[in-house]
C-alpha cells in the first residue's frame, strides 16, 4: 500500500480535500481517500500541488499521428480535410512509429483512456500494447445510397480487429454521410453501440445543409464525391441528422464549434442523452474559433474534452486543452471543468466503473498538478503521473 498526499485532492466524486490522502495498492487500485490526520503521517508521500485521477481524452485520431505540422493552420475545415486525405499516405513503419510515440505522449501527459476514431485497423497493435484504455470508433462514410451497405460491412470488419468490449461503429460526420446512411445505420447497431459524430466543426457545414452552398461543394468536386442526391434542408446540420440517430444509444457530438442556442433547444426537444465534446486547440488550429461554451453551461449539458489529432494539434494533452478553455472563459470553476476532463469522459465511454474519479475500487491513475496551489488553473501548472 502507498499513501499520497498533496495541498489539495480532487476526488471528483466529492468535494476537494485540503491535505487529503489517497491510498493505492501495488496495482493502482484505490483503497480509500482520507482527510488529513486519518493516516499515520510517517506512511504518507507528500507532494506540492493537486492530486487528480487520470484524464479521459474523449476524442482523438491516433492513426493521423504522423501528420504533425503537415497541414497549415487556419485553412478552414474543407481545406483541412482535403490536405489530410491527400497527404495521409506514408510508409507503414513511419505511421506505426508515430502512433507509438503519440500513445506514449498521451500516457505521460496523464491520459488514462481515449475515445479514438479510425478508418483502418492500423492502430490495433499499438492499442493492444498500450497502458491506456481505448474505445475505438470505426468511422463510416457514404454519400451514395448504393455504397451504404458495403461501407457498414467494411466498418464491422475493421471493428473486428479491436477489443469488442471497447469498440463501435459510427457515422463520421453529417457532411460525409447521406440520409440513407443514417437510416440504415440506425437499423444496423445494437443499443450498447456508442456513437461519436463530428458536429458543426465549421460554419460551412451549416451552409451546406441550409442552402447547399459553400466550400463543401468545392471539396466534393476535388474528392470526386457524388452529391447530386443531396438536397438543402433549410436548417442546420445538427437538426437535419439528429432525428435519424437511434435514441437509446449513447451519443457523443464532437467539436460543436458552430452549434447555436437554437440547435441546443432542438437537442432538448429530442429528449435524449448527449455528450458534447470540445477540442479547443484543434478548433483554433483549423477554424481559429472555439465553441460558445457559455451556451452549453446555461443548459447544464454533459461536457467532455478531446485533443483531436496531431494533424490539427501540436500536443495530445488534456491539461493544455483545459488551459485554453480557462484562458478564454476565466470565470469557469476548475471544480467543474476537471469533471469534463475525467468522470464525464469516463461515463461517455462506459468506463466510469473503472476510472474517472478517485473512488475505492477504481483504477483511475493518479496525477499531480504541479504549481497548482489554489483552485485556479494557470499556465504554469504542469502534470506529472504518479501512478
Amino acid at each position: 500500500m502507498k499513501y499520497y498526499s498533496a495541498d489539495v485532492v480532487f476526488p471528483i466524486a466529492g468535494q476537494a480535500i485540503k491535505k487529503g490522502v489517497v491510498a493505492m495498492d501495488d496495482e493502482g487500485i484505490i483503497k480509500g481517500v482520507f482527510n488529513p490526520g486519518e493516516i499515520d503521517d510517517s506512511k504518507v508521500e507528500h507532494h506540492k500541488g493537486a492530486l487528480i485521477p487520470g484524464f479521459i481524452n474523449a476524442h482523438c485520431h491516433l492513426e493521423l499521428s504522423h501528420m504533425l505540422n503537415v497541414v497549415p493552420k487556419g485553412t478552414g475545415l474543407p481545406n483541412f480535410l482535403t490536405t489530410v486525405m491527400g497527404e495521409r499516405q506514408h510508409a507503414e513503419d513511419a505511421i506505426h512509429q508515430a502512433m507509438v510515440e503519440a500513445d506514449k505522449e498521451m500516457y505521460e501527459n496523464g491520459i488514462q483512456a481515449v475515445g479514438d476514431h479510425v478508418n483502418t485497423a492500423a492502430t490495433a497493435k499499438v492499442k493492444e500494447e498500450s497502458p491506456i484504455t481505448y474505445h475505438t470508433f470505426v468511422e463510416i462514410m457514404a454519400m451514395r445510397k448504393e455504397d451504404v451497405e458495403e461501407r457498414i460491412d467494411q466498418a464491422k470488419e475493421i471493428e473486428f480487429h479491436f477489443d469488442y468490449k471497447h469498440s463501435s461503429i459510427t457515422p463520421h460526420a453529417p457532411y460525409s454521410g447521406s440520409k440513407s446512411l443514417f437510416k440504415t445505420f440506425k437499423k444496423a447497431v445494437s443499443e450498447d453501440n456508442i456513437i461519436s459524430i463530428h458536429n458543426q466543426e465549421s460554419d460551412e457545414e451549416n451552409k451546406l445543409f441550409r442552402y447547399k452552398t459553400g466550400e463543401f461543394l468545392d471539396f466534393y468536386k476535388r474528392m470526386n464525391f457524388e452529391v447530386e442526391d443531396f438536397k438543402a434542408q433549410a436548417r442546420n446540420s445538427l437538426q437535419s441528422f439528429l432525428p435519424y440517430i437511434p435514441t437509446k444509444n449513447k451519443l457523443i457530438l464532437v467539436h460543436n464549434t458552430y452549434t447555436s442556442s437554437k440547435d441546443l433547444d432542438f437537442v432538448d426537444r429530442m429528449g435524449r442523452q448527449v455528450y458534447f465534446c470540445f477540442c479547443p486547440k484543434a478548433n483554433l488550429y483549423i477554424e481559429n474559433r472555439i465553441p460558445k461554451i457559455d451556451n452549453f453551461l446555461l443548459g447544464d449539458y454533459d461536457i467532455i474534452l478531446g485533443t483531436d489529432s496531431l494533424a490539427s494539434n501540436d500536443t495530445l494533452d488534456i491539461l493544455e486543452e483545459l488551459k485554453v478553455i480557462h484562458k478564454e472563459f476565466p470565470d469557469l470553476d476548475f471544480n467543474e471543468t476537471i469533471k469534463w476532463a475525467t468522470i464525464n469522459g469516463a461515463k461517455a465511454l462506459n468506463l466510469a466503473d473503472q476510472m474517472g474519479s478517485l473512488e475505492e475500487g477504481k483504477q483511475p491513475g493518479l496525477l499531480l498538478l504541479e504549481g497548482m496551489d489554489t483552485f485556479k488553473l494557470t499556465p504554469k501548472v504542469k502534470v506529472r503521473r504518479l501512478r
